[in-house]
């Protein structure tokens, strides 16, 4: 089956995070409680002050399950009508191991839905820090060099597939902790002599900077660096829970008497991670908002004030800064299809409905 032609000059190649997480699996049941999904996050969430947009709740494609091929046919479709290449799937290997695994395993298996891919390698620990919760170890990640080849041997079979979304004919992987690699020029060394044993090109590494802001992942054997958003280090206090007077101070700017919730304007922290950006080329990427709180309560971090109109602003800035690169290589990341529980999603809502989708679709610029 021929895959999809790739979008190439004079527009952006916009390629959507797209988290695998809305079924149950065994593991979450155990963990979390049974039946368990980011929808239980989502759907219970609460707001702490006057305009706190919460809960959000899906408008078009409702509370879906990604077990189902006719949920993600309809993701596809929307994410096509409105000018994004391609979703990147987070994918969760643990030496072998992999969890959350069947949505992208169906999309591989079946050749449905007919829309471009790739893959993010989540490579870090699972804890219950993620829901504000003690930090107990749930699944180690762990590395050494016969897993990098049994690794690098299953996703020969993704990069082959001709939905692959390609950068000069090299299919496109990302891996979210490049410095957590103990060896990374090893991993990507064996990454890239599986794919030319397999008989394709060597696949294009991208290291994504989200835990170690302004490194450059060429240094250590990747071809370019993901520049992630959002970079929370940056907002003041954000890591530091309870009472403070400057928080205090900040939030009654926002019309919230509170000085314990951790609330930042969203404009205003988008031009603090623009500023941060690094110097080296690099690809961008755009938050669509934040609000964990679903997640993690009073101890959430929120952006206010985001709307539709403030993100196609930043969205116009990341398209800028891959202007002058190769077409193929002209790539932003939209973060994020569907992180629900972090109020960061492109997909419709009760509020905006589909009006994020309609702004990524004027600055695409392309399909019909």
């Amino acid at each position: 089956m021929p895959g999809p032609e790739p979008i190439l000059s004079p527009f952006p190649r916009l390629i959507a995070l797209y988290l695998p997480q809305f079924h149950p699996i065994p593991e979450n049941d155990e963990w979390w409680g049974r039946g368990f999904t980011e929808w239980t996050n989502a759907s219970r969430a609460r707001a702490y002050f006057r305009n706190h947009h919460q809960p959000h709740l899906p408008a078009d494609l409702g509370f879906y399950d990604l077990r189902l091929a006719e949920t993600r046919e309809a993701q596809a479709d929307l994410a096509r009508e409105h000018a994004i290449e391609g979703f990147c799937y987070y994918h969760y290997w643990f030496h072998g191991r992999q969890l959350l695994e069947r949505p992208f395993a169906e999309v591989l298996e079946s050749g449905r839905p007919n829309f471009p891919f790739c893959l993010c390698w989540a490579n870090e620990s699972w804890s219950r820090s993620w829901l504000g919760d003690d930090k107990g170890l749930l699944v180690e990640q762990t590395y050494s060099p016969a897993d990098d080849l049994r690794h690098a041997q299953w996703l020969v079979r993704a990069f082959a597939d001709p939905r692959h979304v390609k950068v000069h004919g090299r299919a496109l992987f990302l891996i979210w902790r490049p410095r957590n690699l103990p060896e990374p020029q090893r991993t990507t060394d064996t990454l890239r002599e599986q794919a030319v044993r397999a008989g394709l090109l060597e696949p294009y590494l991208v290291g994504v900077d989200a835990h170690c802001p302004n490194f450059d992942s060429r240094t250590i054997g990747f071809d370019d660096t993901m520049d992630f958003t959002p970079q929370l280090g940056l907002l003041p206090g954000a890591f530091e829970d309870g009472f403070s007077l400057r928080r205090l101070r900040r939030n009654l700017k926002l019309a919230v008497a509170s000085g314990k919730l951790k609330i930042y304007d969203y404009e205003e922290a988008w031009q603090a991670f623009f500023a941060a950006r690094p110097a080296f080329p690099h690809l961008p990427s755009v938050l669509v908002g934040w609000d964990n709180t679903p997640r993690r309560g009073r101890q959430g971090i929120i952006l206010t004030n985001a709307t539709p109109e403030r993100f196609g602003q930043a969205l116009e800035q990341a398209v800028a800064l891959v202007r002058e690169r190769h077409p193929e290589e002209r790539i932003v990341f939209l973060n994020a299809w569907n992180e629900w529980a972090e109020s960061n999603h492109l997909e419709p809502d009760s509020r905006h409905g589909r009006r994020y989708l309609e702004v990524v679709q004027s600055i695409g610029g392309r399909r019909s």
